[in-house]
């Protein structure tokens, strides 16, 4: 699962970098990004964010107590009312796409033709949360069957359409920011395609089925309608960062977005994929009422998920500019631009560790059922990010409202656990707390080897590699992965001398995926 994400995620920057290219980082970007925001949204709210908490418990369950045809049956009418759903929702969304504009962007009512641009945008780009939302049907069932590298592959083809989309239309649609629209809609029906022969080949169908009394679509409505609200609650800390930016200097959103998504790499390769893949595991535990088991799965998740993201963390902060100079410094994107999404960036690097945490913590509630106390937790990050990012933006502008979405990130980690300790009741916390000084450590002095080696005044005298310029993307890139190259084994290196047991899993787990061995242990 983190192989396909991962691939997802490079061919998501490859896209990032294209529609840098195009757009810059000013106006028109940021009219494009508020205008993706509201679907991104909805598919948050109605699709992937909610959709697996509710639909892979219960299919878990129902795999486990009356077999695959009850789960095939739940699934047709579980696909058939999110269908109708959200084909609602998107007609709504499109007819009132001036209200929503307006709402999460008053600052562009001042501009009629940024406002007019960024409600056209968003009219073309609503009917993606309908694909996404069959799309996220298909993927909590394959996931409820342990199939997971091709729905994780899906996005892969999302980010296909958008630049297969930008390949055929650039040249002959002078609205560059219409064509990327258009390519976020075909992407998002090559994201719900690209699973249907597996969703077939493992016993589920397409055909409708209108019994919208089924016990079991009653009871994913219960679990994912509070998850729905939880995540509306953290959706709105990403809202209020642009309501408040849009009050900022020209370019901010886009600085803002950029950074982002750079973070969702390691977020979205490491965290998103174990919250997933532990999710089925960790429900049949909890049905069994096996709680042993599913704390030590969810203890040893979480030491292995900081293993891997705190070096990640730690790279991007060390690394900061290069990284961002490679991907975006081309065309219209400036180094003022490479500036601006490099403070964003320092400052959201700061929360990984608790944005990653948090999928795992909140999978182990979904998995026991709770979506309640997710949403307790959401409400009070949501209070905290108001009030830090009214706080910061005076003093740090776009990057002080990246900083407090860090530090509400790391609250909701510890409001969850905290929680979670007082359900379980049992789980190791000094383990987890040594093995996170081991890694953070290791990360630490991997961090300062990287600092140094991209710093030293050696590298300027290397053709092409001046990381406040453009140009010379292949030699910056071989150099910068070089470094990288370094940076892990000096990680794996340092983990290896503190005795880090998730550390020395990784490597082994890689050694027997190389030589074509089994995976070695289940979570």
């Amino acid at each position: 699962m983190t192989t396909a994400t991962g691939i997802s995620r490079i061919l998501g920057f490859l896209r990032d970098m294209l529609v840098a290219r195009f757009l810059g980082a000013g106006g028109v970007s940021d009219s494009f990004f508020v205008a993706f925001r509201v679907p991104n949204l909805l598919r948050e709210l109605f699709a992937e964010g909610s959709m697996s908490s509710g639909v892979i418990p219960v299919l878990s369950q129902y795999k486990a107590t009356k077999g695959q045809t009850a789960v095939a049956e739940l699934v047709r009418a579980a696909f058939t009312f999110i269908a109708i759903l959200s084909g609602l929702v998107c007609i709504l969304g499109i007819v009132f796409a001036p209200l929503i504009v307006n709402a999460i962007a008053p600052g562009f009512s001042s501009n009629p033709v940024k406002f007019a641009q960024t409600v056209f945008l968003t009219r073309i780009m609503v009917p993606f949360l309908f694909f996404v939302s069959i799309s996220a049907i298909v993927m909590g069932a394959l996931n409820s069957r342990k199939v997971f590298f091709v729905p994780a592959m899906a996005s892969t083809w999302f980010n296909v359409g958008i630049i297969s989309t930008i390949a055929v239309f650039y040249f002959f649609w002078p609205n560059h920011s219409a064509v990327v629209a258009v390519g976020v809609t075909i992407g998002g029906f090559f994201q719900f395609a690209s699973q249907v022969p597996t969703f077939y080949k493992n016993e589920y169908s397409l055909r409708p089925n209108f019994n919208f009394s089924h016990p079991g679509l009653k009871q994913i409505g219960l679990l994912i309608l509070p998850a729905t609200v939880g995540t509306a609650v953290s959706q709105l800390n990403i809202f209020i960062s642009t309501i408040l930016a849009s009050y900022l200097p020209s370019g901010s959103i886009t600085y803002l977005y950029y950074a982002m998504r750079l973070i969702q790499f390691p977020v979205g390769v490491f965290g998103v994929a174990m919250g997933m893949a532990v999710l089925p595991s960790l429900s049949e535990h909890a049905a069994r009422g096996d709680f042993d088991t599913l704390t030590k799965d969810f203890t040893f998740s979480l030491k292995l998920l900081f293993a891997i993201t705190l070096p990640s963390m730690i790279g991007l902060i060390a690394l900061s500019e290069p990284i961002v100079n490679c991907l975006f410094q081309h065309g219209r994107f400036d180094y003022e631009a490479v500036r601006g999404t490099t403070a964003a960036l320092l400052c959201y690097s700061t929360g990984i560790w608790a944005m990653v945490g948090v999928r795992v913590v909140a999978s182990t509630f979904y998995s026991m059922h709770d979506t309640k106390t997710p949403v307790r937790a959401a409400v009070f990050t949501l209070i905290i990010n108001i009030a830090i990012s009214i706080i910061l933006m005076e003093h740090l502008s776009f990057a002080g409202l990246a900083l407090a979405n860090a530090l509400s990130s790391c609250a909701n980690f510890l409001a969850l656990f905290y929680f979670l300790n007082k359900k379980l009741k049992h789980i190791a916390i000094g383990g987890i707390v040594w093995s996170f000084m081991k890694t953070l450590l290791a990360s630490a002095m991997m961090g300062i080897v990287g600092w140094y080696l991209i710093n030293i005044k050696q590298v300027s005298a290397i053709p092409g590699v001046k990381w406040n310029t453009t140009g010379h993307f292949m030699v910056k890139s071989v150099y910068l992965a070089l470094v990288i190259a370094v940076c892990a084994v000096v990680y794996f290196t340092i983990a290896h001398l503190l005795k880090s047991e998730e550390a020395g899993y990784i490597i082994k787990t890689l050694k027997r995926k190389i030589t074509g061995g089994g995976s070695g242990q289940t979570v």
